[in-house]
């Protein structure tokens, strides 16, 4: 995986770009004269594919540090892992498909799945050392404090 300031890679758009639009435009159109017109019914096989996904994440910053909140729903914490490298906050981790079920049981898988990666680029104003993240109920909270001097500070003002 590359880094990037974002999003992480979009895997799945390769085979789309890969495919020939107007087979695939014509396997719709067969597929919708195929299938019931009744609103219940089964409709049919539908591809099963296991997309690649974003986690939602939220940055903001506070007087003292920068906030960085990543929804990261199913996971442990050993899936997951933050990293900063030349001012380039990154966390990359594997949301896993369970076969609890054989695949051919489905009759729908709308969750995605697989690898993830998101990288942030930070101010020069971080202080490296004491970075702390922390995890719990699959939302990852990552606390980067500012330098002492990147800190707003009060200036008394004299009258004369």
């Amino acid at each position: 995986m590359t880094t990037g300031t974002g999003l992480a890679p979009a895997k799945g758009l390769r085979n789309l770009f890969a495919a020939d639009p107007f087979r695939l435009l014509q396997q719709r159109m067969n597929r919708l004269f195929e299938e019931p017109f009744t609103p219940l019914a089964f409709q049919g096989e539908e591809p099963f594919t296991l997309t690649t996904w974003t986690p939602s994440c939220d940055v903001y910053e506070t007087n003292g540090e920068i906030i960085v909140k990543a929804e990261l729903p199913g996971l442990k914490k050993e899936d997951v892992k933050v990293t900063i490298e030349n001012n380039v906050l990154m966390i990359r981790g594997e949301r896993k498909f369970e076969e609890e079920a054989k695949r051919e049981n489905y009759y729908r898988i709308e969750r995605s799945y697989g690898e993830f990666l998101r990288s942030f680029t930070l101010p020069l104003s971080i202080d490296a050392k004491k970075i702390n993240a922390e995890f719990k109920d699959g939302m990852l909270k990552i606390a980067l404090p500012k330098m002492e001097e990147a800190k707003p500070k009060a200036v008394d003002i004299k009258v004369v």
